[in-house]
């Protein structure tokens, strides 16, 4: 069992060395991509029901025992990330060679896409088993480096733009991730997070504080935390569908998950529950502001995403079984809703010719199947009774009860706000895409559109595309999946509530990686 673990990372780099090798072959690298991809979710369906069973699973690369060698470890948390993560990757995948067979791999060119989204891939791996820092580091930059080139690809000029306000923030995040783990090497000696956990117990609360602070904050950047998420909303919806699917569902929960590992692992001493609710709130209502207030749809899941991070960021805050089993149930909802939801606006796109609910109209008669689709996912987001984001957010106000305080009423209530606020925008939505008449369109005017902000990069044509079966089937796979979440909410809850409670004991880990106690 042990040897797999390797293997989600080592399989994607092998495939995007052999996709670029094959760059002129596309249905190599289609078939290489798929087929790298599958294997992953195969390994990670494993690995899950092995550690679930079992318990926590490591390996020493080279057979070098930390703190002197790499260790990677997957336990029930980074086992769902896994295999959520690897689903995903791979119904995005689908859809983007659907797309590519239509436009003629125009928007997402064959011999840059493939290699970079499995480089990409095995970054977002590497991060999830990583079990020290500096590899952690280097799964991030993984997936950054990849991320640049998938961000511009088709090269215009609004891609160029929001691409370059990428690198700058992601660089300056991997100088204050690298900065701080340099701090903590300085202070602890070591890398090693089992031993990081141990170490920094010793140390004076104040410098426990500024060492937590400065991970913090570059995670914070990653996950688009508020006031850190400026950037988010300008970048990800200018990118092709399917790269923006995958930036908006996964890259952030990484930032996440590092949070997760920072309060539950790393720094348990320090007191971060006030400090991340605070952010927490800021981040709910400011993010559902910006949301409400754009008239392109990309543009408003974007900001949709950035509020909803403030959900998780909530159950972080709170702590215990209850917040961290409802947290960890919400991040594997909102991966998988997020990332469909940009899938059927991809759809939407193509089949109204704009992303502007200015400029739509008449798509429920024009393309019932993709409006089915849509309103879906937007129901889910919205947390309508009884879908997966409804029992997310009620196990999070739960938590907040639990809680008592009156910070965990306030953040219930505008928890509560920021999903009226998200079924509100997605409703307007769907009301003037979807329910108007095409007919309609030409001089409406509507107190639902005033005030509206349309995209900076929006030129206000309104152009069609072909869409293909793969596109519609993977869109409709991945609104199937969101469905499951519902159904089977009953043992996915009970998943999330056994990899919480392994989370909450940091000695879990530390036995794991030191079974023979911590040198």
């Amino acid at each position: 069992m042990n040897a797999l673990v390797p293997l989600v990372v080592t399989i994607p780099l092998l495939g995007a060395a052999i996709a670029l090798i094959f760059g002129q072959r596309p249905r190599v690298q289609i078939f290489v991509s798929l087929v790298s991809l599958t294997l992953v979710t195969a390994i990670a369906a494993v690995l899950l029901v092995a550690v679930d069973q079992t318990g926590t699973v490591t390996v020493n690369v080279g057979g070098w025992a930390p703190p002197w060698g790499i260790v990677l470890v997957v336990d029930r948390l980074s086992a769902i990330m896994l295999l959520v993560s690897a689903l995903m990757l791979l119904g995005v995948l689908i859809f983007a060679i659907g797309q590519g067979i239509v436009d003629d791999d125009n928007e997402t060119p064959v011999s840059i896409f493939h290699p970079a989204y499995l480089v990409l891939s095995a970054g977002l791996f590497d991060a999830f088993v990583a079990g020290d820092l500096f590899n952690m580091y280097v799964g991030f930059e993984m997936l950054l480096a990849a991320s640049y080139v998938l961000l511009t690809l088709g090269g215009t000029g609004a891609r160029i733009r929001a691409g370059v306000t990428y690198i700058v923030i992601s660089l300056m995040s991997s100088l204050l991730f690298v900065g701080a783990i340099a701090l903590i090497y300085g202070a602890t000696g070591t890398v090693t997070m089992a031993l990081i956990s141990e170490r920094v117990r010793e140390l004076p609360m104040g410098v426990q504080a500024i060492l937590c602070a400065a991970l913090l904050l570059g995670f914070a950047v990653k996950a688009a935390v508020f006031p850190l998420s400026f950037w988010l909303p300008d970048s990800y919806p200018t990118a092709p569908a399917p790269v923006t699917a995958v930036f908006a569902g996964l890259l952030t929960k990484v930032g996440v998950y590092a949070i997760i590992r920072t309060d539950t692992l790393l720094f348990v001493d320090v007191p971060l529950r006030i400090p991340l609710m605070v952010v927490a709130f800021f981040t709910l209502l400011v993010g559902i502001m910006g949301a409400v207030m754009q008239a392109d749809i990309k543009r408003l899941l974007s900001f949709t995403l950035v509020s909803h991070i403030g959900y998780m960021i909530f159950g972080i805050a709170i702590g215990g079984d209850i917040a961290l089993t409802a947290t960890i149930f919400y991040v594997v909802h909102h991966i998988v809703v997020q990332t469909t939801l940009f899938l059927a606006t991809g759809l939407v796109e193509r089949v109204g010719g704009s992303t502007s609910i200015s400029r739509l109209g008449g798509l429920l008669k024009a393309a019932p199947f993709v409006a089915v689709l849509f309103f879906l996912g937007a129901l889910n987001l919205g947390g309508i009774p009884p879908f997966s984001g409804f029992l997310g957010k009620i196990g999070l106000f739960q938590a907040g009860v639990e809680e008592g305080s009156w910070l965990s009423y306030v953040l219930i209530a505008a928890g509560a706000a920021t999903s009226l606020l998200t079924l509100y925008a997605l409703a307007r939505v769907w009301n003037m895409a979807f329910w108007r008449s095409r007919g309609e369109v030409e001089g409406y005017q509507s107190p639902l559109l005033e005030s509206l902000a349309e995209s900076p990069e929006d030129s206000g044509t309104v152009a069609t595309k072909q869409t293909s079966g793969l596109m519609v089937g993977a869109t409709t796979g991945m609104v199937a999946l969101t469905l499951l979440l519902t159904v089977f909410a009953g043992p996915i809850f009970g998943y999330a509530e056994r990899a919480a409670a392994q989370v909450e004991n940091p000695d879990n880990y530390i036995s794991a990686v030191f079974p023979e106690g911590s040198p």
